[in-house]
């Protein structure tokens, strides 16, 4: 089986499965009230910086995943475009749109490829955490991405640093699982942990500026315990001792990046 045929399948599948909690009452009434939750705190200010007033403004998310932040700019008043390569993940989602009348456009398209969206269309696109590493060719994602920009339009990236990688998600001690070179495919279904170098090298060659870059390290609310869901297992005091690099060392490093680049 394909990399596209066998991702595309695992999203579908998840869709219905281990992601229906992302599409909870709750977690839409949380995005209705505070759309800006969205985001990571330090993206959301970037993206305040980058696109002060949202009214009329076009933006496509693609591998857009949960649509929380299609929702998100959606309620901030831009016309957004969705894409994403699983169509229960889009069906899903308008479904989410059309409950409460939201303007949503829903495309199914590969992230390489975006062979659906016309070029020079949007004023921002933007890719949120877990996009990159089901991308087996970024040269031409964001060959794709710089090209459905308007010109001097913007890109925004939000993922995980990719300096976590070859570290096992454990508290007590650093442990190394693999090389940070060692970029994959790994798994059954195909993963890749590409490096910083590879993103932005791959920005850079598709005619994207790089105007800014933010390392973000572990924050309450942001940490990769509490957004997979393992926070509930915890007691409070385990849950800030995540936080202190004496008792996590992990916490030393930087866990996410953020990285804004406009289009030549």
């Amino acid at each position: 089986m394909g990399n596209h045929i066998c991702i595309k399948k695992a999203w579908n599948e998840w869709s219905d499965t281990r992601f229906v909690k992302y599409r909870s009452d709750e977690r839409i009434a949380k995005l209705i009230e505070n759309p800006e939750s969205a985001f990571h705190h330090m993206t959301y200010a970037m993206l305040q910086e980058i696109i002060p007033n949202y009214q009329g403004k076009r933006i496509c998310v693609p591998s857009s995943g949960d649509n929380h932040a299609v929702f998100s700019f959606c309620l901030m008043g831009a016309k957004v475009t969705s894409v994403d390569i699983s169509e229960r993940q889009l069906e899903n989602g308008a479904l989410i749109a059309q409950k409460h009348g939201w303007d949503i456009e829903f495309i199914c398209d590969d992230t390489m490829e975006l062979s659906n969206i016309q070029s020079g269309e949007y004023d921002l696109v933007y890719t949120s955490n877990g996009v990159h590493v089901w991308i087996n060719d970024l040269y031409s994602m964001y060959r794709n991405i710089s090209r459905i920009l308007k010109p001097g339009g913007s890109y925004l990236m939000y993922d995980v640093h990719p300096f976590t990688r070859p570290f096992e998600d454990r508290t007590d001690q650093i442990t190394v699982v693999k090389p940070y070179d060692s970029i994959g495919p790994f798994g059954e279904i195909p993963r890749y942990t590409w490096r910083m170098q590879d993103l932005i090298n791959a920005m850079i060659s598709s005619g994207l500026n790089i105007n800014r870059l933010e390392e973000m390290y572990a924050e309450y609310n942001t940490y990769w315990f509490e957004v997979s869901g393992e926070r509930e297992k915890m007691t409070k005091e385990e849950i800030d001792k995540l936080y202190q690099w004496e008792h996590n060392p992990l916490a030393a490093t930087p866990q996410w990046l953020s990285v804004y680049a406009v289009r030549n």
